[in-house]
């Protein structure tokens, strides 16, 4: 089981990697050709909206209830019905959303109106932001539709196709920005028009690969199926408590919207490097055990699902704690080496470094949410993790509310490093509770050997930390360096690191048959 798992998180991680490598392209192409000015903080206001309710509705409450259901009826049912589910699901979801996208253009005005209230205090940054939006809002509809049918390969083991549909978007909008949009007369618009684009050739990208498995049925509007029905039961509360993190961040862009301009485009830069870290595991690994634990819960093997929980937990604890501990103290060197040119000047390196630096620890909580929250959702729980959820929010509200304005207005330097802090304690809180939850019900008991793992990964990352910091040098000396320089300097020291944390594990006495899982 544990080795079926790690062969397939492994293929998911690599192909995930290139997916956030092309990202991370991506996002060098904005930072040099458009930097963090106006046009940036618009754009990804507008980008975000969707985006934040892919994630919301997609990626999160839809996901996690989709997989659970089609992986039952995939055990205990015919291969017709599973097929009639993808049908019903598909022409049930198309429409609504459908609607919910109509919506969303023609209310464009209101919604950049709630979600950025700060752009109307500059000329033209609230209109270039609605005109952006009704352009990028439609993408909602694409990525449902896509998460729709990556949940459908994933429960079939099909893992690798799903992962490779986010390097299509992101090679679409690097088209448009570095062929198109620079040299357009309202580059922000057609920037807008590649996110439309890019979500409609993920759909299509899929479109084959599900087809190939017979579950590719004609959409069928069924509200009232029994699938749909349970689906649809789970989603509702799901909405809020497996997506707290993405209403952490959203509600940071309200009140970044009040702040200086780029405060958006520094925390939105920063998240995208920690995102990279917990996109190529975490989000890999989640992936992958969801559709093992729904089975596991369908078949009534308890010991089993215990046994995956933990092992992926440990997987967390062994490899996010150092990528933590690697963002935190290379903030600046990273900033400088992908992000540094062009547009984006010396200052923008600089208050993204403290952005990434804030973020760098919430990257232990925001890992150990993706993993805890399937332990609920494989077993059709969507309550627990709604009140968890609620919770964590309020605790990131309270602190924005009563720490991070004030601060603003009382003329604090750095106030958007105070939002990113409060979104990393929202995440530790969301994932104590979540964890504290599985083992209250009785679902999750630790195995034996988690004191010495503990100790183990402590001692490695403190080695680890103490060469980063002997061979790192001040971020002015950094930015001095041609990129060549820049990116192989960073490269030699992430191998350094990556050498004497795995040395030190070993001397700990940590062995390769501990990473590969338990039976």
């Amino acid at each position: 089981m544990s080795r079926a798992i790690f062969k397939s998180t492994s293929v998911v991680g690599l192909t995930t990697l290139l997916s956030r490598v092309t990202g991370l392209l991506r996002d060098m192409v904005y930072s040099q050709a458009f930097g963090a000015g106006t046009l940036m903080d618009a754009f990804l206001v507008a980008f975000k909206i969707p985006n934040f309710l892919r994630r919301l509705f997609a990626e999160g409450a839809f996901s996690q209830s989709f997989v659970p259901v089609i992986s039952e009826y995939r055990v205990r049912r015919e291969a017709e019905e599973v097929r009639g589910l993808v049908g019903d699901v598909l022409g049930t979801l198309g429409v609504v959303l459908t609607v919910v996208t109509a919506i969303g253009v023609l209310a464009a005005p209101v919604i950049i109106l709630l979600f950025a209230p700060g752009f109307t205090q500059e000329a033209g940054k609230y209109e270039l932001a609605v005109q952006m939006l009704r352009w990028t809002f439609p993408y909602l509809l694409f990525i449902s539709l896509t998460a729709l049918l990556s949940g459908v390969l994933n429960s079939y083991g099909r893992f690798a196709v799903p992962a490779f549909t986010q390097v299509v978007m992101n090679l679409v909008m690097i088209f448009f920005a570095l062929v198109l949009a620079v040299n357009a007369e309202n580059p922000g618009v057609v920037l807008a028009i590649g996110v439309f684009v890019s979500g409609l050739l993920q759909v299509v990208f899929q479109l084959p690969s599900v087809a190939r498995l017979g579950l590719l049925s004609w959409p069928r509007w069924r509200p009232a199926a029994e699938g749909v029905r349970r689906i649809g039961k789970l989603m509702l509360p799901g909405i809020v408590g497996s997506s707290m993190a993405q209403v952490s961040l959203l509600l940071d862009t309200v009140i970044a919207s009040f702040l200086v301009t780029g405060s958006i485009a520094w925390l939105y830069y920063a998240d995208r490097l920690m995102e990279f870290a917990l996109g190529v595991f975490s989000i890999a690994l989640a992936t992958v055990i969801l559709p093992g634990l729904s089975a596991q819960h369908a078949r009534g093997d308890a010991a089993r699902f215990s046994a995956t929980l933990d092992w992926a937990l440990r997987l967390v604890v062994l490899v996010v704690v150092p990528a933590a501990v690697g963002l935190f103290v290379l903030a600046g060197p990273i900033t400088a080496t992908i992000f540094g040119y062009g547009q984006f000047s010396d200052r923008d390196v600089q208050m993204t470094q403290y952005g990434l630096m804030a973020y760098s620890w919430g990257l232990i909580g925001f890992s150990l949410v993706k993993v805890l929250a399937p332990g609920y959702f494989a077993r059709q729980d969507t309550r627990t993790p709604v009140r968890v959820g609620l919770i964590a929010l309020g605790v990131n509200m309270g602190i924005n509310l009563i720490v991070v304005l004030p601060a603003h207005y009382a003329g604090f330097a750095t106030p958007f490093v105070l939002l990113a802090t409060s979104t990393c304690i929202s995440a530790a809180v969301n994932s104590a509770l979540l964890w504290r939850g599985l083992q209250r019900e009785g679902v999750y008991a630790p195995a034996a050997g988690w004191g010495r793992l503990l100790s183990q990964v402590m001692i490695a990352n403190a080695a680890m930390a103490a060469v980063l910091l002997l061979v790192t040098p001040p971020l002015a000396q950094w930015l001095a360096h041609t990129p060549i320089e820049r990116a192989a300097y960073l490269s030699a020291t992430i191998a350094a690191a990556a050498v004497v944390y795995g040395a030190a594990l070993w001397l700990a006495g940590m062995r390769l048959p501990q990473l590969r899982g338990r039976p």
